[in-house]
């Protein structure tokens, strides 16, 4: 696993920005073939992990308006649903989605084989670690999941700042954390301990946290980050670094803490190989990685992937924030059974 001040450390935040300002603006071209093919197809299915409200739906009216004639079709589940339905829809040889995204743990459940390979003109404003060489997926936002805290009952002086932190007793009971059972949840945080401590401290560590009762929600991260503003729990664990930015800008008492190394994760946007609507999906995947696209993304406080496109928040990524993360890359995707079994193990009680 890599560990990090971000994918672009090297270049640091300050050499960046002038990068992105002096390129040129302008869209970059799409083959009209491929609009008026797509236009024949007259629909795109779009399954995501993506909130419908903040993103997909905005995201979805914008093609449709750029591109008339084009119905956007889309549905949220987690990445486990995603792959469950696309699996038995495979098996069923009966298709529906065209495009879908997640996080890496869906490389490890859906075959290569049934993805397509394919090259976006949009493609060359990602950095070479965000794009597949072959094609077959482009990194189309982030996230960083780190601890957050309600500040009306945590004084900003008493929240934890480090993981050792968390095993104060005072913390018993009281801290929640989601089920999901991706490296976006309690397996990636047993990921980047072992990682960040090695095998046999690491081991110790959480043990220790096990010993904190952790309480398990049967929800997303959202939902965990929303409970603790709400003042079931002073602690919310993996919870997303934006969403306590949003939530805190609306008048929430909730902040979020650079718990080193901090959780980076990515979010793949694919295009199924046997796509009924090949065409459509292809031009909508032009669109989400464009510079329009992701500034959608950026608008609706997402962190874009392009790097092009910077987020509202610049900080919010560890290479201009300046702290640490463990990146959660497809390469990992094969150490989830594990990680899952030592959280199930060590963290459930």
């Amino acid at each position: 696993m890599q560990q990090s001040l971000g994918r672009r450390a090297a270049l640091g935040g300050a050499l960046a920005l002038p990068l992105a300002a002096s390129l040129p603006r302008t869209a970059r071209a799409i083959d009209p073939g491929l609009i008026a093919a797509a236009r024949q197809e007259g629909t795109v299915v779009w399954y995501s992990t993506l909130i419908v409200n903040q993103l997909v739906r905005p995201a979805a009216e914008a093609f449709m308006k750029k591109y008339p004639g084009i119905n956007v079709q889309y549905s949220r589940q987690t990445v486990g649903e995603i792959v469950l339905k696309i699996s038995n829809e495979s098996r069923a040889g009966k298709l529906v989605a065209d495009v879908f995204d997640g996080s890496s743990g869906i490389f490890a459940s859906i075959p290569r084989s049934m993805v397509a390979a394919y090259a976006t003109e949009n493609a060359a404003d990602y950095d070479p670690d965000m794009r597949d060489p072959a094609g077959t997926w482009t990194t189309v936002n982030s996230y960083v999941y780190t601890t957050g805290y309600n500040t009306e009952m945590v004084a900003e002086k008493d929240a934890p700042k480090t993981f050792q932190d968390l095993l104060d007793p005072k913390w018993r009971g009281k801290m929640a954390i989601t089920t999901d059972p991706t490296v976006n949840g309690p397996p990636g945080l047993v990921g980047t301990i072992l990682t960040g401590m090695g095998k046999k401290d690491g081991m110790e560590f959480l043990r220790r946290l096990g010993e904190q009762n952790l309480v398990y929600v049967p929800a997303s991260q959202r939902v965990v980050l929303d409970q603790v503003i709400a003042g079931q729990y002073p602690i919310g664990l993996m919870i997303i670094n934006y969403h306590a930015v949003i939530s805190a800008a609306q008048g929430a008492p909730c902040a979020w803490i650079k718990m080193e190394p901090v959780v980076e994760s990515f979010n793949y946007l694919q295009i199924l190989k046997d796509a009924p609507h090949p065409n459509a999906a292809r031009l909508l995947a032009e669109f989400l990685l464009s510079r329009e696209g992701q500034t959608l993304f950026r608008d609706n406080d997402y962190l874009p992937g392009n790097h092009f496109v910077q987020a509202k928040d610049p900080t919010l990524k560890p290479s201009f924030g300046k702290f640490r993360s463990t990146q959660m890359t497809i390469e990992q995707a094969q150490n989830l059974p594990e990680w899952t079994r030592i959280a199930d193990a060590l963290l459930k009680k």
